[in-house]
């Protein structure tokens, strides 16, 4: 029924567009993607030889999106907004399938409403795609339970993972939680075969990108060990998906919105704790596909409630998703703000634009931050990034080669005038590296603060050498 699914899209897709361009702010794990995707493919194959190759797909994605529509904040964002309707529509039909129209329509329109999804739907990241992937293949796995068993289905369903494999490799999980699903639906023979077939073609095809991404594992040496306060949040949702899932009280051997429903929710996120307590690896994000479990089960519950009101359905789902939107308004109205994320890399290039001067130097604390260089590369037009021996693109990485601790010493004191690009203040982290420390050195040692602003996540601090203190002549 086209309403079924009809309706959550358009939801979803006009909660995506509120607000779509935050302010005209870009953070920094957005600022790569858009560093990356201006670049030429050659540029691009380079550079994940060296770093980032987990997520090579999504930027050769973006590459033809920024190709195609020009680079800018919407053009980063509207894929996942797509994507995030796309998941929509796919849920409600998934629920209509394996309940009735109520859970479609209650799990449709629920799922642009969760936070952790509506902060996606903004994002320029490949999170919201990998969830509109494992939506269509959930989809196409119900209907292969409910039936239609041919090949068809396999081999879409096969692609369909094969997609969100190699945009993130930790989404294969969906598989472990789709083999739940088809153990408790009692799936016959051939539908088990048919899916193990496809499943395994999927994997083969993303086996070497997890192999070959296993060498670039200090990249994610940044994430903190697991704790027990990270888990209350996966807790708390697994919770409310357990609630859902007695409302329906399901049969074993019976597909129901439970068995798809609760597996997709729980395995995931069982699975991404157990990885972490081998290596450190839980952000919610890599498991944001989940939610689509969540929302079947959330559905499950409309669906009873709406069901004990006949003769006002349509005004039951309504009264309710109008006072969830309400409730949820702050939060909503907080994930678009551009405080919602740690830094604006657009806001700290416009400092840098009225501070700077004819002649100046610009050096970056640490190199990481010359993403803001990348993105708006007209805003430090006629300043000198005295610390650089190599760009991003030439050297084939995300933050360029830099001069060895002395030279950039050297560099350094044969300047009057220095910009520093930064972290804000509490949120800068020491100085590692000998280069870092260095810059951090002489700059306090040698050079008085004229100028320092801040805003957004980001410093700009403006030094001009102090010849009167040490090594002045």
């Amino acid at each position: 029924m086209p309403v079924v699914w009809g309706v959550p899209v358009l939801w979803t897709l006009a909660l995506g567009s509120w607000g779509l361009s935050r302010e005209d702010s870009v953070w920094r794990d957005e600022a790569v993607t858009w560093d990356v995707a201006e670049r030429s493919t050659g540029e691009i194959w380079r550079m994940l030889g060296n770093v980032d190759v987990v997520h090579g797909c999504y930027y050769l994605l973006m590459h033809v999106v920024f190709e195609w529509f020009g680079a800018g904040v919407v053009s980063l964002r509207l894929p996942s907004v797509v994507a995030g309707a796309v998941a929509a529509g796919c849920v409600a039909a998934v629920g209509c399938r394996v309940g009735d129209r109520w859970v479609g329509l209650g799990a449709g329109t629920a799922f642009g409403l969760l936070p952790a999804v509506q902060f996606q739907l903004q994002e320029g990241r490949s999170y919201m795609l990998v969830a509109a992937g494992a939506a269509v293949s959930t989809l196409l796995l119900v209907n292969a339970l409910s039936g239609k068993a041919h090949w068809g289905y396999q081999v879409s369903y096969g692609v369909a993972v094969l997609f969100i494999g190699l945009l993130n490799w930790l989404s294969l999980m969906l598989l472990a939680a789709h083999l739940v699903t088809l153990w408790w639906s009692g799936a016959g023979r051939k539908v088990f075969v048919r899916w193990v077939v496809a499943a395994g073609a999927a994997t083969a095809g993303v086996l070497p990108l997890v192999l070959f991404s296993r060498e670039q594992s200090e990249q994610v040496a940044w994430i903190p060990p697991l704790t027990w306060h990270m888990l209350v949040g996966p807790a708390v949702l697994v919770a409310i998906g357990c609630a859902g899932a007695l409302v329906e009280r399901p049969c074993a051997g019976r597909l129901s919105v439970t068995s798809v429903g609760l597996p997709l929710l729980v395995v995931p996120q069982l699975g991404l704790v157990g990885l972490s307590l081998v290596h450190p690896l839980y952000l919610d994000r890599y498991v944001l596909y989940s939610m689509l479990g969540l929302t079947l089960l959330i559905g499950s519950s409309l669906g009873a409630a709406i069901r004990t009101f006949p003769k006002a359905r349509g005004w039951v789902l309504a009264g309710v998703l109008a006072l969830a939107a309400v409730a949820l308004l702050p939060q909503s109205l907080a994930k678009r703000s551009p405080e919602s994320r740690v830094d604006d890399v657009l806001a700290v290039a416009s400092e840098v634009r009225r501070l700077k001067g004819a002649g100046d130097a610009v050096v970056f604390l640490p190199a990481f931050r010359r993403d803001t260089w990348a993105v708006t590369p007209e805003a430090f037009a006629g300043l000198r990034d005295i610390a650089l021996v190599e760009s991003p693109r030439e050297s084939g990485t995300l933050r360029g080669v830099e001069a060895d601790a002395e030279r950039i010493r050297a560099a350094l004191l044969a300047e009057r005038r220095v910009l520093l690009v930064a972290d804000a203040e509490g949120a800068a982290r020491p100085a590692r590296g000998a280069r870092d420390r260095v810059k951090a050195a002489v700059l306090e040692r040698y050079f008085a603060v004229v100028a320092d602003e801040q805003v957004r996540g980001r410093r700009v601090t403006v030094y001009e050498r102090d010849l009167s203190g040490p090594g002045g002549p």
